[in-house]
Formats: structure tokens, C-alpha cells, sequence
């Protein structure tokens, strides 16, 4: 222990409120440091001085007739039935407010959870050979019009390849039972599937972003579509793909 340790506990050594370990090691230093054992003279000199009577402040017996007589003036207490029963009732409704809070958490985790692993899932299924796409286009006026039809939607499509993310192709996927659009982009030798379906839910509140198994998982939803992005590309890059989408996405 050196001297600064000494200085940080020196008023809890003094006042007795250190453990033994900590008390005997402030021992030992201060029998070899003139400094610090100065210090603590200097504080139990201190410390005897604030314990004398003469610095504390009695208070004037005018004081408790005043308290007293201001006590009688004030309304009468509950009864303790009854102030046990407000009690009671508060805490149960604390209790049910609680309750309902931690329900609805786990309820949405658990959805969330799901949907984010069905996701990855079929992201990781779609790089196996002649599963990734359904129309191979780098074209999205041929990428678009491949899913009338086979949605009850219409995905935008929308060409990023002047900023670096090419499209390579759309497919059809099923997430929570039901059809979705992927539309399917490059960069480097990566592989980036942009899931799009339907779902006015939550709309505003930003992306989300995740990472699992190596792969990032950035969700968001926009003008009554929810998107889903995952790739094992850097998280900036991906995230800048994400931008791009958003920025021309009508």
C-alpha cells in the first residue's frame, strides 16, 4: 500500500470503519512513512475534536412544545386497517404494473428472437450452390417485374451499383410462414440478401442492428415494408448499404 491508499482511507482507519486486512496494512506503512503517520496524527486531533459535546447543538426546549403543539393541529392518522389496506392495494398494482411490463418484454424478445434466427437462417440456407437467386439480373426493371404474380406486394428494387453494391438477382423465401422478396446484392466477395415483405409495425423507430454467428442482421421499417439485411460484410459497409437502400427507397 502506498502513500496515496493511505490518504484515500485514512479518514475510514481513524473512524474504525475499515476491515482488519485493510486496517493492518495502513499499520505497517504508517510505522515506516513519517508523512502519512503525521496525517494521522493530525486526524485523530481532528476527529477527538468534532467528538467533544462543545460543537454539537442542543436544540431549545421551545422548539419541542412548538413540534408538539403543530402535531395536535394536524388532521387525525388513517386507522391501521385502513392504512394497511392502501398499502396492500399499492403494492399490488406496483406489482401488476411490474408484471405486465416484464410479459410484454419477454414477449417481444422471444418474437424478435425468432424472426431474427428464421432470417439468418434462410440467408445461410440461400449460399448453398443454386440456392442464392431465382432471376439472375443485374437489371432491376427485370428483377422487379419477375416478382408480379408471386407476391401480393411489388419489393422496390433499386440499382446501387455506381456506389460499389451491384445487384446480382431476386428469389423467392418464406419467413413465418409466409412469401417474401430477397433481393440479392454484392460487394466484393460478399453476398448481401435484403429480405422485403409487408409489416407496418413499429415504423420509426430506426434500425436495429445485431450480430450472430459472424453475420450482421440490420432490420428497419419504412412506409409499411419491414427490411431485413444480412451479411458477413464489415458492419460499416453494411451499414452504408443500409443508408443507400433507405435513400432511394420511395
Amino acid at each position: 500500500m502506498n502513500c496515496d491508499d493511505v490518504q484515500d482511507l485514512i479518514d475510514g482507519y481513524v473512524d474504525g470503519e475499515l476491515d482488519l486486512v485493510r486496517s493492518l496494512e495502513i499499520e505497517q506503512h504508517l510505522q515506516k512513512c513519517v508523512t502519512c503517520m503525521q496525517e494521522y496524527k493530525n486526524r485523530q486531533i481532528l476527529h477527538r475534536a468534532i467528538s467533544n459535546g462543545n460543537f454539537y447543538y442542543r436544540a431549545p426546549a421551545s422548539l419541542q412544545k412548538r413540534i408538539q403543539s403543530s402535531m395536535k393541529s394536524s388532521p387525525p392518522p388513517l386507522r391501521g386497517i385502513a392504512w394497511r389496506t392502501l398499502i396492500a392495494a399499492a403494492a399490488l398494482t406496483l406489482l401488476l404494473i411490474v408484471a405486465w411490463n416484464v410479459v410484454r418484454f419477454v414477449m417481444l424478445t422471444s418474437t424478435t428472437n425468432s424472426l431474427t434466427q428464421e432470417v439468418l437462417a434462410s440467408h445461410i440456407r440461400s449460399l448453398m450452390p443454386g440456392h442464392l437467386v431465382d432471376v439472375s439480373s443485374s437489371n432491376q426493371h427485370t428483377v422487379k417485374p419477375w416478382f408480379n404474380g408471386k407476391l401480393d406486394f411489388s419489393p422496390p428494387v433499386v440499382d446501387l451499383a455506381q456506389q460499389g453494391y451491384p445487384l446480382i438477382g431476386g428469389r423467392l423465401d418464406y419467413v413465418r410462414n409466409k412469401a417474401v422478396a430477397v433481393l440479392v446484392y454484392q460487394h466484393g466477395g460478399h453476398v448481401i440478401n435484403l429480405f422485403v415483405w409487408p409489416e407496418g409495425q413499429n415504423e420509426g423507430q430506426g434500425t436495429t442492428s445485431i450480430t450472430q454467428q459472424g453475420y450482421h442482421i440490420l432490420s428497419w421499417n419504412r412506409s409499411g415494408m419491414s427490411y431485413w439485411v444480412v451479411s458477413d460484410l464489415e458492419e460499416a459497409q453494411l451499414q452504408e448499404f443500409v443508408r443507400l437502400v433507405q435513400q432511394n427507397t420511395p
